[in-house]
């Protein structure tokens, strides 16, 4: 990729025996959004840190606007604006009276700049409220109103989404997207949901234990994994509320779901939201077919090397680009086995 503002060759980071991140080559082009997609623990956390020069790589080495970032930190670092898990604010001061500090940190003499990353991420100036009296969201919209604050080049952000309700995922991701787009801004944003990469990014590179399967555009991944061999049969909304399987769907829809699988050949039911091991497993048995969740088939695939010959894996992700996004819900799609063209079942490779 050409005119890139991040670039790693090799970056590895070991703690130990364990091998956090390997041999990662990252490339964020200027003016685009970059989503690094991958399960909790997949490296996400500690690539960003090397990028920021937290921790140290054990080898390999990082380039930040065309420099190497080992050497040039002071030249590099004013330049970016990050969110790496949570700020050190001050519990007994207001979120204007916090960022006031980081203003003075950072040379910034006009109230203007406090003001209007305050109003960026809709909370208030000059409140009277104690950052010990937010809520999740609002402290995670404060940690975002002070990674833009000095209007940055580059923006780093570890998952920003964390703690925010529906509307503020929403606003949140538009105004992410307003700055790339209005501003010229180049941001790097890791997520471990599928849904909100796949409305917010320009570029896709999934990590999966510190390994980087895949870097391509959001088009390019798009294609790619609709080269498989399902058909969708049926499409569900439901609502989601409590963790336990039944209510997750409604014990109606479970119902539902399994009509629909006794009607047609189906295979298996793909769940748009991230589903934790004990909900696939009673899901699995409820609905009488393998029960999987998208965000997870996605690293499979990548992870078993869907890209060959015969394009093996026999899954198409229908509607990738989602319908509903803002609904607290998911979209539940009953995937049919390919024909009797001898390819192998969903998740295996073919012959």
């Amino acid at each position: 990729m050409s005119d890139c503002i991040i670039e790693t060759k090799g970056l590895t980071k070991r703690y130990g025996d364990q091998v956090s991140v390997s041999n990662l080559d990252l490339h964020v082009q200027r003016g685009r959004i970059y989503g690094l997609l991958g399960r909790n623990g997949a490296g996400k956390t500690t690539t960003m840190k090397m990028l920021l020069g937290l921790t140290a790589p054990t080898s390999g080495t990082v380039s930040i606007f065309g420099r190497p970032l080992k050497g040039n930190e002071k030249r590099i670092l004013p330049r970016i604006g990050s969110l790496i898990e949570s700020p050190g604010f001050y519990p007994n001061l207001t979120g204007t009276e916090n960022l006031q500090i980081f203003a003075r940190l950072r040379g910034l003499k006009s109230p203007n700049y406090i003001k209007g990353a305050l109003e960026l991420v809709n909370l208030p100036y000059r409140d009277k409220k104690r950052y010990a009296q937010y809520s999740l969201g609002m402290k995670q919209r404060l940690a975002i109103a002070l990674a833009v604050m000095h209007d940055p080049e580059l923006l780093i952000l570890d998952e920003p989404i964390n703690g925010l309700d529906p509307i503020g995922i929403a606003e949140v991701r538009d105004f992410i997207r307003a700055l790339c787009d209005e501003r010229g801004k180049t941001i790097l944003i890791s997520s471990h949901i599928l849904s909100e990469i796949a409305l917010l990014a320009d570029d896709i590179g999934i990590i999966d234990h510190g390994v980087l399967l895949e870097e391509e555009s959001l088009a390019e991944l798009g294609a790619l994994v609709e080269t498989a061999g399902g058909e969708p049969v049926g499409t569900i909304l439901q609502s989601r509320e409590k963790p336990d399987p039944h209510s997750f769907i409604g014990e109606g829809k479970v119902e539902e779901v399994k009509r629909m699988v006794e009607n047609s050949d189906a295979t298996m039911v793909i769940f748009d939201n991230d589903l934790s091991p004990s909900q696939i497993r009673v899901l699995t048995e409820l609905c009488g077919v393998q029960v999987l969740d998208r965000s997870g088939l996605i690293l499979d695939i990548f992870a078993q090397r869907a890209k060959t010959k015969e394009g093996c894996l026999q899954v198409e992700l229908a509607q990738y680009q989602y319908l509903l996004p803002r609904l607290v819900g998911m979209w539940t799609h009953l995937e049919r086995q390919a024909g009797t063209s001898g390819k192998g079942p969903i998740g295996s490779k073919g012959p």
